[in-house]
Order: C-alpha cells, then sequence, then structure tokens
C-alpha cells in the first residue's frame, strides 16, 4: 500500500479570507475556465455569489489551487473556528501544506485540503496536544491517529455506515459518527481528529515522531483497529457501545488507567495546548443546577417542557461509569436520552465533561430544589487516554507499551 492522500474540511462560511505563501497554480474543474493569471500568490478573498464561488471578478462551481513547491509554499486561512459547539470555541489564523479545494456545500464555500497522510499527522499529534509532549507519547499517537484515519477511510469505502440513532416519543438515542462528511474525508475539528496547520508544529520531535513510525498501525485480527482516545477517561477506559453503535471491539474494553491520576502541571502542559489548560478540574469534577437552571438548560437543548424536573435517574452505566441511558422524569414529561455524548450535551450549555457522574439531589423529596452531580474524566473514555498515556511516556514506557495497555491484543505493523 501507498501513503494515502487525503482530503480535510477546514472551514464553511459565505466568504473566506486566505494568504499563498508562495506561489500557486489555480484551476477550476468545472464551469468557468480561470481567467489569466493562473498562477497567483499573495491575499485571495472568496465569496459565495448567486450560488457560486466569486474570485477575482468571476464565478466558479470550484476552485483548486495547488502549491509550486509543496515543501515551502503555505496558505494562511483567516478565522478558522476550532472547537465548534464546545465550551473553548475560538477562531484562529491557520497555516497549511498541500493544495487548497474550495467548493460549495449546502449555500456556503468549504475549504478543503488536500495532503499526505503523514503530513497530516505531524499537525494532527501537535495540535491534540502539544507538540512538547515526551517522544514516546508522541509516537504513540502517530501510531492511533493514523490507525484512526485509516480505519474511518476503509469504513467509508465499504460503505458500512450505521444509522445514528432512533427517536420515538418516550426515548431519544443518539451517537455522532464521523461519517457524516459527503464531500471530504474528515474534518479539521474534535469531531474527528484535530488538525490545525503547521504552526502548531513547534518542535522537531513531531516531526520525528511521524517519520520513526511511518505507516506503523495497529491491527486486531487482520482488521485496522479502531483506535479512539479521549482526554482523560478519569481511571477506568469505556467499550465502545457505550457512546457509539451497538458493537464492541476485544481491543477497546475496560482497563484500568492508575497513571491519569497521577499528572502534574508539567505534564498536563505537555499533552493539553494552551485553551485546554483553561480546564483544571476535569479529573474529578462537581456541576451543580437549580431546580429553575435544569428546567431552562432541558428546555434550550431539547425543545421540550419538562415542567418541574422530579428526577434524574440512570438507567444504563457503562464499563467505566459513564451513563448511556439516562431517564429524565418531570411533571409534564418523562423521556430516556442516550447515548453517552447525548447526555453530555443534554445537562450542559456545552458538553459536560464525561458522562461519568452521580447525581445528588437537595430540598423536597417531591420536587428537588437543586441536583448536583459529582463526576470524572473528560471525554468518552474510550480507548488511550492521553493523560494516562502522558504519565507512562515520562515514567519511561515506550510507546509500543503505552499502545498495548490501552489497546490490549492488538498489535502493532507497518502497512506502508
Amino acid at each position: 500500500m501507498q501513503e494515502p492522500e487525503i482530503q480535510v474540511g477546514l472551514l464553511s462560511n459565505q466568504e473566506i479570507q486566505f494568504s499563498l505563501q508562495g506561489i500557486y497554480h489555480v484551476v477550476a474543474p468545472k464551469g468557468n475556465p480561470v481567467p489569466s493569471p493562473k498562477i497567483v500568490e499573495g491575499e485571495q478573498h472568496v465569496l459565495m455569489d448567486n450560488g457560486l464561488i466569486k474570485w477575482n471578478d468571476a464565478s466558479f462551481k470550484e476552485l483548486l489551487f495547488f502549491p509550486i513547491d509543496p515543501e515551502k509554499n503555505l496558505i494562511k486561512i483567516r478565522n478558522v473556528m476550532i472547537g465548534k459547539q464546545f465550551h473553548w470555541q475560538q477562531q484562529e489564523d491557520q497555516s497549511f501544506q498541500g493544495a487548497l479545494h474550495l467548493i460549495i456545500e449546502e449555500g456556503e464555500i468549504t475549504a478543503i485540503n488536500i495532503i499526505s497522510t503523514e503530513r497530516y499527522l505531524t499537525s494532527v499529534i501537535s495540535s491534540e496536544m502539544s507538540a512538547t509532549a515526551s517522544l514516546e507519547l508522541l509516537k504513540a499517537h502517530a501510531v492511533i491517529s493514523r490507525s484512526w484515519l485509516l480505519a474511518q477511510l476503509t469504513a467509508q469505502k465499504s460503505d458500512n455506515n450505521q444509522p445514528c440513532g432512533t427517536e420515538t416519543d418516550d426515548e431519544i438515542v443518539r451517537w455522532y459518527n464521523r461519517s457524516a462528511h459527503q464531500h471530504y474525508d474528515v474534518c479539521a475539528d474534535d469531531h474527528c481528529q484535530r488538525y490545525q496547520g503547521v504552526s502548531k508544529v513547534t518542535t522537531e520531535a513531531a516531526k520525528e515522531a511521524v517519520e520513526q513510525t511511518r505507516g506503523e498501525i495497529l491491527i486486531y485480527n487482520g482488521e485496522i483497529c479502531d483506535t479512539r482516545f479521549s482526554k482523560c477517561c478519569g481511571g477506568v477506559t469505556e467499550k465502545f457501545s457505550t457512546c457509539w453503535e451497538d458493537k464492541d471491539y476485544p481491543y477497546l474494553t475496560k482497563v484500568i488507567d492508575p497513571y491519569c491520576g497521577m499528572a502534574d502541571q508539567q505534564i498536563l502542559s505537555q499533552v493539553m495546548v494552551n485553551y485546554d489548560q483553561q480546564t483544571t478540574d476535569f479529573y474529578r469534577w462537581t456541576v451543580s443546577y437549580t431546580q429553575q437552571e435544569l428546567h431552562d438548560l432541558l428546555l434550550t437543548n431539547t425543545g421540550i417542557d419538562f415542567g418541574d424536573i422530579i428526577d434524574l435517574v440512570v438507567l444504563a452505566r457503562g464499563t467505566s461509569g459513564r451513563i448511556y441511558r439516562l431517564k429524565i422524569v418531570g411533571s409534564k414529561r418523562t423521556l430516556v436520552i442516550g447515548k453517552e455524548l447525548e447526555i453530555r450535551k443534554t445537562l450542559s450549555k456545552s458538553h459536560l465533561f464525561s458522562s461519568a457522574f452521580s447525581i445528588e439531589k437537595d430540598g423536597d423529596d417531591q420536587i428537588p430544589t437543586q441536583f448536583v452531580l459529582h463526576g470524572s474524566g473528560w471525554g468518552h473514555g474510550v480507548g488511550l487516554c492521553q493523560i494516562g498515556a502522558a504519565v507512562m511516556g515520562e515514567k519511561g514506557f515506550k510507546y509500543k507499551d503505552i499502545l498495548l495497555h490501552y489497546y490490549q491484543g492488538a498489535k502493532v505493523e507497518k502497512m506502508y
């Protein structure tokens, strides 16, 4: 197998500003031919115009910008949204290698970066965590990020996508798959893997980690492992079916993780990028809602007026204690919700850190005045725990030892 070239969705907007640092060829695969000159550099501005992309006073169905020198040329895109719908949502300018493909998608211009897998991974492991992390952790993350990507591409080619939940009058069960993207392979944000350009690659260690593990993936029974990972498992990892469709993998099972609670500030600064470090209480955390706050939150997030919130009843937990079926009991309406992320989205303005929480009620037995959630961990908890793995790296574990701790029974193999 040769190293794949992939397409990464960066952003969608009514207008996009970007700067070409170096000389680029421009082609328009569909619609009108590109007017002269066909070689451009410097500041560029595209916007929607009657359902087409307007650029240099002409309109196109799509545009492609190819670098003359792929090693040196960069595309700097303004105001890229990161952490979309999470509590760290913000905009920043980002620079990318490779080609830029602009298409029309759902009434907006979508910018797609065409890049080689290994270059993509160098940015991913520097965006998912700090590039100053230990070399062994960076190598471990390069392997799982590569494995996850190639597993998704294989699943996409097999056209074996599953429906993402069910909804009835009494129950809403949803999960969120990466397979929603139709015009590119993966997105650049937390919904897939963080990919925030070459500006995040601040150390040679990140490049070295990708080079030393080039083509390496995790395999189980001859298939590429679906190597999910999260920020902090809270002490125990979770099984796949708690968070996504009703199937499980032998290598994604309950693993006791004594390391993720040992991280000091120095280790946290390695694995957590600057905006992640604004969050400090994720290993063990508490969230409180008054009766009115919970009522209003549920109304906003579900569109349902539950009336007075009488109870939150846990119906099912996974291996780490993460809830994947929760009954909301109100004076006007009762509803069961799931899975893990749907519960986190429903009970927070953005997302709870995790669904591994217990529920304490205060006040009147019939209509509580306050609900207190005592939780642990940050993220779905499936697969590698980034903070636990960071501690293992600092303690001298090699990258394969880290991988096989979290993906038990898997093997590291070289695909290309």
